[in-house]
């Protein structure tokens, strides 16, 4: 960003929030944001525009008015964790430990202890239990939900609600459970946990996609989708936030649909290319190229020497790791 920020082209601003998107006569996009600092308004205008709002994104492309906003309606789902900060028992854990999530739980349900490093300190969350709000952010309005409902997506958040009856059933009893009840989940994990060690702490908000669909009405999508206009000037992206290990693909899926002519020019190629060395190879069939991809990640990152690829069976071995290496465990995240 401190390198971006130097070039005649580009332009950052902090605390601000967009107010409202519009068409200009000339095809292009005007948007019009707050500083929430000062209450000062300011406008921009963009021959191509990108919404990443996570939460916020799904109203932001409404207010465009692109026929494709329509077949698209949001459902919030929100989460909270158990969290100890007690040093004795976060030394004790240093992983991301997953269990199997509950019958007519939705994927990113499924309990696990995860150790975090929260403002320097090291911390042991557990969870998630799902919560339930009408707002699309943490910090947002509780008419996000009701604000966002149109003539169109009415239907399909209908047809979901009745379809997915399951996953409904399965947010009422997460939102009876007690404060026993969930200590009693945590101890299926950590037998010898102590509830004096434990607080409950809500995280944010994730608003899951629903999209009209012409046979069921409209089906509920658990991940990311990126959403377009005809003509490629303006582009979202809706569905629970990414993961680093989702958000590059999903940028180059984005470069590909919008810029199609320019990803196929030679100078194009290669930049993205230097960038992602990978671009355009398929690792699944080649095992040496998994391992020079690998070898590479691992020495751009800074990461302890990865496994040792097989070439004839296709498996890895990992090596004797020298003593400053890291755990195998940091080269997957």
């Amino acid at each position: 960003m401190g390198y971006l920020q130097t070039r005649p082209n580009f332009d950052l601003k902090l605390s601000s929030e967009v107010n409202d998107i519009t068409r200009n006569e000339d095809g292009s996009w005007h948007v019009e944001y707050k500083n929430l600092k000062d209450g000062t308004t300011s406008a921009t205008d963009a021959k191509f525009l990108f919404i990443g709002a996570g939460g916020g994104a799904l109203k932001l492309l409404q207010k465009s008015g692109i026929p494709e906003a329509r077949d698209y309606a949001g459902f919030p789902v929100g989460g909270s964790f158990l969290v100890t900060e007690n040093p004795t028992v976060a030394m004790q854990h240093m992983a991301k430990a997953y269990g199997i999530a509950s019958t007519g739980a939705p994927p990113m349900s499924v309990p696990h202890l995860d150790t975090r490093v929260l403002d320097g300190k090291r911390v042991i969350l557990f969870g998630p239990f799902a919560t339930f709000s009408t707002k699309f952010l943490k910090q947002g309005s509780y008419l996000d939900l009701f604000s966002s409902m149109t003539t169109h997506n009415f239907w399909p958040m209908t047809k979901v609600g009745v379809e997915q009856y399951p996953l409904v059933e399965y947010l009422a009893g997460q939102l009876m459970l007690s404060d026993d009840d969930r200590f009693k989940a945590l101890q299926e994990y950590f037998p010898h946990a102590k509830k004096e060690d434990w607080r409950l702490w809500q995280a944010g908000q994730r608003v899951q996609i629903i999209k009209r669909d012409a046979e069921k009405g409209g089906v509920l999508k658990l991940g990311t989708e990126v959403v377009s206009s005809q003509d490629g000037t303006i582009a979202a992206l809706l569905g629970a936030s990414p993961g680093a290990s989702t958000a590059a693909p999903i940028m180059l899926n984005v470069l590909e649909k919008i810029f199609k002519t320019q990803v196929a020019t030679p100078e194009w190629q290669t930049k993205i290319r230097q960038i992602v060395p990978s671009y355009g190879t398929k690792l699944n069939d080649s095992p040496a190229a998994v391992q020079q991809e690998w070898n590479y990640t691992a020495e751009v990152l800074q990461l302890g020497k990865p496994p040792v690829i097989d070439q004839s069976v296709g498996t890895s071995t990992t090596p004797s790791a020298p003593a400053e290496s890291k755990p195998a465990n940091d080269m997957a995240l």
